[in-house]
């Protein structure tokens, strides 16, 4: 009798373990399922990678972070139900930056290529953009062409579609390049003179050539480079991107993306966009 009850003890005991080690395994198993989106969701957060780059995100006078994809983030996360988290990053290492979960996405006037699709999935496109060069408005007379630059110093942000333009372009073959940190580094450094001449996006030419600071600068507007489309990055097969294809739809039709497109001077943009 005392052996039979040692024996039901024991069956007893592994009972309870087995049950105990499907407890444990459980959640193990439910978090392998969870999605990009989910694992967003139960953060509260969507951690957003950016760059200083007017008027997309950039401080204001009072040093309140603001700009036309700023307050898009703000609006669209407000209807996916989480507080958008803003991330300075390196531009040059975006795609590492996303890879590794460090950031949930890229937005920042990302421009779409076939290169960043191999590393990265893309919403839909919300403006357009375009490679421009910018010098110095005294120089006006001396670049006028991309012939013309053959031989100057330039500049661009390390990793952007400046960069890209620069390097395709075979009349710049002969040019002296030298990268920047940031889009706003290579207005600076154009403006104290380091350079001839650099490539930066449309918009942000179109927001700081002749003012401020960089009054004394100007676009060349002769000089066409390729046109682009700007759209948020998320990682490869992430659900986040359909989420948020949803919430740009929808901001679209209800006419809140256009009137932010209208308050940053960017609604020829936004309608080329859609002429797509």
């Amino acid at each position: 009798m005392k052996k039979r009850m040692l024996t039901l003890i024991a069956a007893a005991v592994l009972a309870a373990s087995a049950l105990t080690a499907c407890g444990n395994a459980a959640p193990a198993e439910t978090e392998a399922e969870k999605t990009d989106f989910d694992i967003i969701k139960e953060s509260g957060h969507m951690v957003i990678g950016i760059t200083e780059y007017q008027p997309m995100n950039y401080y204001d006078e009072n040093g309140t972070l603001t700009g036309f994809d700023t307050e898009f983030a703000i609006a669209a996360c407000e209807r996916l139900g989480v507080e958008p988290e803003f991330q300075v990053i390196d531009w040059d290492t975006k795609e590492t930056e996303l890879k590794s979960r460090n950031i949930d996405c890229i937005w920042n006037g990302l421009t779409v290529t076939e290169d960043r699709r191999e590393n990265m999935d893309f919403t839909n496109t919300y403006l357009a953009n375009k490679q421009c060069v910018v010098i110095n408005s005294a120089n006006k007379d001396t670049y006028t062409d991309l012939a013309s630059l053959g031989t100057a110093i330039l500049s661009a942000e390390s990793g952007s579609a400046g960069e890209t333009a620069i390097s395709s372009a075979s009349e710049l073959s002969g040019a002296t390049y030298t990268a920047a940190a940031s889009q706003a580094d290579a207005l600076l450094s154009l403006n104290a003179g380091n350079c001839d001449a650099i490539v930066i996006d449309y918009t942000m030419a179109k927001a700081s050539c002749g003012n401020g600071d960089y009054e004394s600068l100007m676009m060349v507007e002769n000089i066409a480079l390729e046109d682009e489309l700007y759209a948020i990055g998320f990682r490869k097969g992430s659900d986040a991107t359909e989420k948020m294809n949803t919430v740009i739809a929808e901001m679209q039709q209800d006419g809140s993306l256009k009137a932010l497109a209208e308050k940053y001077e960017l609604t020829e943009l936004y309608d080329a966009a859609l002429s797509e």
